[in-house]
């Protein structure tokens, strides 16, 4: 097969032939009887995104099968489950059932993170779980100093990535929103900036003591960028994930009580999100989520105190990225790929795609950013809206 008229993320204009799923040449006018015309679509590798969740939260095949579609149609090929569903990944049994879970489905790869942390917020046996197969340790800052100390023992013995979620129990529990204006105007009780931005840098002194390597999940506040970046330039192995979410949408989104952006983290206040933007465009973001997190209407259309928090994204992935940020001019394609297919991956220890002689046709796409098409989920914080970014498989 030979894919005529291609476009790589640099924008360089080329053909590509492959053989038995393997790219055999990249060059200018291949000559084929049996060449298909890409019309300039783009040749990319598929998204990555390692912090997504199931509907509901529930562990289920059903619904580990139904995220595997929506990743596909959206362009991403490889997801981390978080290990927060019901029941929780913090023992052999439910990872069992997990991985099980995911055997028939071939066109997505799915990884499964642990909790290292127990219901009771006790140390999980994390080595087991690595070596069963868990791809990494996730954990709230719920834990305490010791049981945090002792899971930085477990990752540096492992030589694997924490992931973490910075928040602050007491403070979490008591809110539903960013605290600020807006919560003030509905009457709703506010998560403050502290609750993040505390233990950022708590967890960064751990890193920085034991010598591990920690990706931030899903930061919201710029403080906490800076502080990340700070540590980075110190030598400290930390990162740090944006949801697209964040960068888009403030905490104005929920006035009227739009239960749909109820996000965790919440969205910040609009000062705060262009700060988040400005922080992508100086090069302070490592890696972006869609922060897939869908929930049954009956957990949505309810009062936005009680509502379920979580969006759904991951089937408009690739669309949502091109629109949003590099249709829009905030940054380029080659920077878009970074941040959702080699960084991603990096962290996972495993090696990110190149289009080259040699590499599986397969873990790449075509995108034609020429075709739109209306998004209708009502699950969506972007219902309704045109898209551009058709996807076609490649073989």
């Amino acid at each position: 097969m030979v894919y005529k008229n291609c476009r790589t993320s640099s924008g360089e204009k080329v053909d590509i032939e492959t053989k038995n799923g393997k790219i055999t040449t990249i060059a200018s006018n291949i000559q084929a009887d049996d060449a298909q015309d890409m019309h300039g679509a783009y040749i990319v590798p598929k998204l990555v995104d390692c912090n997504v969740r199931l509907k509901d939260g529930v562990l289920n095949a059903t619904n580990i099968k139904k995220v595997a579609n929506e990743a596909k149609k959206g362009g991403v090929g490889t997801i981390v489950l978080q290990s927060d569903s019901t029941p929780r990944i913090d023992n052999e049994i439910v990872l069992e059932f997990a991985q099980n879970s995911t055997k028939d489905i071939k066109d997505v790869d799915i990884q499964i993170a642990i909790n290292a942390l127990l219901d009771d917020l006790s140390l999980a046996n994390i080595a087991i779980l690595l070596k069963k197969g868990g791809i990494a340790p996730v954990m709230s800052t719920f834990a305490k100093n010791n049981i945090a100390m002792k899971v930085a023992e477990y990752v540096k013995m492992y030589k694997t990535t924490l992931f973490v979620k910075a928040e602050d129990n007491s403070l979490v529990s008591q809110g539903v929103m960013f605290e600020g204006d807006v919560s003030s105007k509905l009457g709703l009780a506010g998560i403050p900036e502290l609750s993040e931005v505390v233990h950022v840098s708590r967890m960064i002194e751990i890193a920085r003591y034991y010598g591990i390597a920690i990706g931030f999940q899903s930061i919201a506040s710029p403080r906490s960028l800076d502080m990340i970046q700070k540590a980075k330039n110190e030598g400290v192995d930390v990162r740090a994930e944006v949801s697209l979410h964040h960068l888009l949408f403030s905490d104005e989104a929920c006035e009227d009580f739009n239960t749909t952006v109820k996000l965790d983290p919440p969205l910040v206040e609009e000062s705060m999100r262009k700060k988040l933007v400005q922080k992508l465009k100086n090069g302070e973001i490592d890696t972006l989520t869609l922060l897939h997190r869908p929930s049954s209407p009956v957990n949505k259309e309810v009062a936005f105190f009680d509502a379920a928090y979580g969006s759904s994204a991951l089937a408009e992935g690739y669309g949502l990225y091109y629109t949003k940020l590099v249709k829009s001019g905030i940054i380029d394609f080659e920077t878009l790929i970074e941040l959702t297919v080699e960084n991603p991956l990096r962290q996972l220890a495993k090696k990110a795609p190149r289009l080259e002689v040699g590499e599986s046709i397969e873990k790449f796409l075509a995108l034609d950013v020429e075709a739109s098409y209306k998004i209708e989920n009502s699950n969506s914080l972007y219902n309704g809206e045109e898209i551009f970014g058709k996807i076609t498989e490649l073989q």
